[in-house]
C-alpha cells in the first residue's frame, strides 16, 4: 500500500494552528539570534571559555525562577502570562540589536541581555508548554508535540542559514532586531486563540497558590514519579556532556576552516535531521516500545558528537550533526509526551518548572563544562569526551531505572493523582 502523507490531525484544531504558526516565525528570529550571538562572542573574544559562559548567563535565571514560573503558570492565565513573556523577549533582543548597530555592545552586555532573556525563557515555557493540553484533545497531544517540535526544527533551520547569510551581507546587529521583530507573529496568535479554560483557574483568587507550598507540591510530584523524574536525569546527562553548540564557531574557523555562511549551515545540521525525524513521527499513529527508543535514541546522539568531534571534514560534520539532531528530536518527543500525559492539568505548569530546570540547566552547564574543556584541551575533545560519557550515562539510567526501558506508552495516566 503506498506511503500518503497526510495533515497532521493536531493541526486541524484551529487554535493549536494559530500558535503553532505563530511560534514557527518567531523561533526562526530566535535561533538566528542565538547563532548570531554565539558568533558574535567569538568575533569579540576567539575564547571558547567566554562563549562557555553564556550558559552561565542562562543557568541562574532558569535555576532559580523556574519554579516560580511553574506555579504561576498553573494559578493564572496562561495565555496571559506568554503575552507579558512574549514583550520581555522584545525588548532584550530590541536593545541587543540597537547596542551593536551603534558600537556601544560590550561583552558584559550580551551577558546581561542573555540572562534576561532566559529569566523570560523561565516564567514562558512553562505556560506554553501546560497550555498546549488545552488546546487539542488527549488523543492527538503526542502528535501536536511532535508537530510543535518541528516548528522548532523549521525554525532552528531557517534561523542558523539566515544568521549566517546576514551577518555576512548586513551585519550581526539585524539579526537582533529580525528577531524582535518576529515576537509579533506569537502577539497576533495568540490574539486569535482568545480565553482558553484550565484546571483550577477559575476557583483561585489572584496570589492565593504563589507559596512555598504550591512550589512542594510540583517537587513532590515530579521527583515521585519513576518515569517523569528518570526522563529529566537521562535528558540532564546526555545535554550536560554532549552540549557543544556555543563552541561552533570555533569549529568553523579553526577546526573546518569555513566562513559566516558555512558556519550558518552547520548551525542548522542538527535541525535539519530533527526535522527529517519529526516528518517521520507525525506520520505515525503510535510509537512503540518508547522506553527502549528513547534510550537508544540518546545512546545515537551521543555517537554523532563522537563522529563530529573525531570529523575535519565539512560534508562529514554536517551528516554527524543531522544525526545528533534528529535522534534529539525522537528523545524530546518521547519525553514530552511522557510528562504531560502522566501529569493532572492542575500540576502541568509546576512539572514542566521542575523538568525544565533539568532540560534547560544541562544544556546550559554543558555549555560551561564544553567551554572548560575546549580551552584546556582543544574544542575537538570537548565533543569527543561528552559523547562518550552521554553513552556512558545512558547505561548507568537503564540499570539505576529499569522501568523507563520497558516504558511502553499506553500505560495508565497518572492525572487522577
Amino acid at each position: 500500500m503506498p506511503f500518503t502523507p497526510h495533515i497532521p490531525p493536531s493541526l486541524k484544531h484551529r487554535r493549536f494552528f494559530y500558535l503553532w504558526l505563530g511560534s514557527t516565525l518567531s523561533i526562526i528570529g530566535t535561533r538566528m539570534q542565538v547563532w548570531a550571538l554565539f558568533w558574535h562572542i567569538d568575533q569579540l573574544t576567539h575564547s571558547p571559555l567566554a562563549l562557555g559562559m553564556v550558559g552561565a548567563a542562562r543557568v541562574v535565571p532558569i535555576v532559580v525562577f523556574s519554579l516560580f514560573g511553574g506555579v504561576i503558570a498553573d494559578a493564572f492565565d496562561r495565555r496571559k502570562m506568554m503575552f507579558l513573556t512574549q514583550a520581555v523577549m522584545v525588548v532584550e533582543a530590541s536593545t541587543l540589536g540597537l547596542l551593536t548597530l551603534t558600537g556601544r555592545i560590550e561583552l558584559w552586555h550580551i551577558y546581561a541581555l542573555t540572562a534576561l532573556q532566559a529569566l523570560a525563557f523561565a516564567f514562558d515555557n512553562p505556560a506554553s508548554q501546560a497550555l498546549l493540553p488545552n488546546l487539542v484533545p488527549r488523543k492527538d497531544l503526542s502528535n501536536a508535540l511532535t508537530v510543535r517540535a518541528m516548528a522548532f526544527q523549521v525554525g532552528a533551520i531557517l534561523g542558523p542559514a539566515l544568521a549566517g547569510f546576514i551577518i555576512e551581507w548586513v551585519g550581526i546587529p539585524f539579526t537582533y532586531l529580525i528577531n524582535a521583530f518576529s515576537f509579533v507573529a506569537v502577539f497576533i496568535a495568540l490574539l486569535l486563540i482568545g480565553k482558553v479554560e484550565q484546571e483550577g483557574s477559575q476557583e483561585i483568587k489572584p496570589g492565593q497558590r504563589i507559596t512555598l507550598g504550591s512550589i512542594k507540591d510540583g517537587l513532590k510530584f515530579t521527583f515521585g514519579q519513576p518515569i517523569i523524574f528518570s526522563s529529566m536525569v537521562l535528558d540532564f546527562l546526555a545535554t550536560f556532556f554532549a552540549r557543544i553548540d556555543t563552541l561552533m564557531p570555533i569549529f568553523a574557523r579553526e577546526v573546518l576552516h569555513v566562513g559566516p555562511l558555512a558556519y550558518g549551515w552547520l548551525s542548522a545540521a542538527q535541525s535539519i535531521g530533527a526535522m527529517a525525524a519529526a516528518l517521520v513521527i507525525s506520520q505515525m499513529k503510535e510509537i512503540k516500545r518508547q522506553g527502549a527508543v528513547l534510550l537508544w535514541s540518546v545512546v545515537i546522539f551521543g555517537i554523532s558528537t563522537i563522529v563530529f568531534g573525531l570529523s575535519r571534514s565539512f560534508a562529514f560534520s554536517m551528516l554527524a550533526l543531522i544525526g545528533a539532531g534528529a535522534s534529539d528530536t525522537v528523545s524530546m518527543i518521547i519525553r514530552n509526551t511522557i510528562r504531560q500525559l502522566q501529569t493532572p492539568d492542575r500540576l502541568r505548569g509546576r512539572m514542566t518548572s521542575v523538568t525544565q530546570i533539568f532540560f534547560m540547566g544541562g544544556p546550559q552547564l554543558g555549555e560551561i563544562e564544553a567551554g572548560v574543556v575546549g580551552q584546556l584541551f582543544g574544542v575537538p575533545m570537548a565533543a569527543l569526551s561528552g559523547g562518550i560519557a552521554c553513552i556512558l550515562g545512558v547505561g548507568w539510567i537503564k540499570k539505576r531505572w529499569p522501568q523507563l526501558a520497558s516504558y511502553q506508552g499506553d500505560e495508565p495516566s497518572v492525572a487522577g493523582s
